[in-house]
């Protein structure tokens, strides 16, 4: 997609990086990354039923995580607006200490934890559209107010976390926000969502960037999903996340590739996502209420759930 004559020239190439240790043990466990780093050079390895490893696993997380975190320099000194880390493998399920569904090292976690320490962030909001809960993201952050984790997954489904109950811990009560959806949710559904829930509540946090974990297994035809998004949905969502962006960070927006295995699908979701990234593209109001308008009522009670769930920690309902 990237190859083809309309959207070649288009881009700046950011190159990839080796993460540091000490960059992935701002997440990870030290006895994790050597259980990681003991599998290279291994044909094979099983971390867990969906998860493996062979020869070149550990270095290719390596370059996932540092590609990350080269797209948040690129992006903090100005050398681009905002950026798209296509990487693999994916890393929201990827806890402290284990990894799950076929992600290795949490790339937009370690990101997060890079720009509050590499930049002297202080308010980080991780956005997650991914078809499955973020489930290790969520962990990791559960306890934290520097992070605002926002998902929307298909419930019940993998990996079976992710209620509107799930509101973090401690100092971080209020900064972790779920709201699980069942099958056939569409544009109009995820933008009034977005609309209703995610843009106060990042207005009032006030990120001093934004990373989206975008995965597109829900995308309506993705084999693993039960969603009908379109890539004008795609495109959509990132015009409310860049209005945040724009709005609370001097633009600073960076995306983490995660799921999506509708091989076609991807290419032109992504390509939708770009576009509208590099401003080709531009979501109008007029279509952003036209869209809502064509949103029925089956997930409102859904919506005030969740709204009820923050309003004691938020008051920007």
């Amino acid at each position: 997609m990237l190859d083809v004559h309309d959207m070649v020239g288009k881009f700046v190439d950011i190159p990839s990086r080796y993460a540091s240790h000490e960059e992935l043990a701002a997440v990870h466990t030290p006895s994790y990354i050597q259980l990681i780093a003991g599998t290279a050079g291994q044909a094979y390895y099983s971390l867990d039923p969906d998860t493996e490893t062979t020869a070149d696993s550990y270095d290719t997380a390596k370059l996932a995580v540092g590609g990350v975190c080269n797209a948040i320099d690129a992006v903090v000194a100005g050398e681009v607006r905002n950026a798209f880390a296509l990487i693999r493998p994916p890393g929201h399920h990827a806890h402290k200490d284990e990894a799950a569904g076929f992600c290795i090292f949490n790339n937009v976690a370690v990101g997060a934890r890079y720009a509050i320490r590499k930049h002297n962030m202080h308010r980080i909001l991780i956005v997650d559209w991914d078809l499955h809960h973020g489930d290790g993201t969520q962990s990791i952050f559960y306890d934290d107010p520097q992070v605002l984790y926002f998902s929307t997954h298909q419930y019940p489904y993998y990996p079976g976390s992710g209620a509107v109950s799930e509101t973090g811990r401690g100092q971080g009560n209020g900064y972790t926000v779920n709201v699980p959806l069942s099958a056939g949710a569409d544009d109009a559904v995820y933008l009034k969502i977005y609309k209703s829930i995610l843009e106060p509540l990042a207005m009032a946090f006030k990120p001093d960037m934004v990373l989206l974990s975008a995965g597109f297994d829900i995308y309506f035809q993705d084999p693993l999903g039960g969603m009908k998004v379109t890539p004008q949905g795609f495109a959509n969502l990132t015009r409310v996340l860049m209005d945040i962006a724009e709005q609370c960070c001097s633009d600073r927006l960076v995306a983490v590739l995660e799921g999506g295995y509708h091989v076609t699908g991807l290419a032109k979701s992504v390509k939708a996502v770009l576009l509208e990234m590099r401003g080709e593209t531009r979501v109008t109001e007029a279509q952003i209420q036209q869209t809502l308008s064509e949103a029925d009522h089956s997930r409102d009670a859904l919506i005030s759930r969740v709204i009820q769930q923050l309003e004691p920690m938020w008051m920007v309902f």
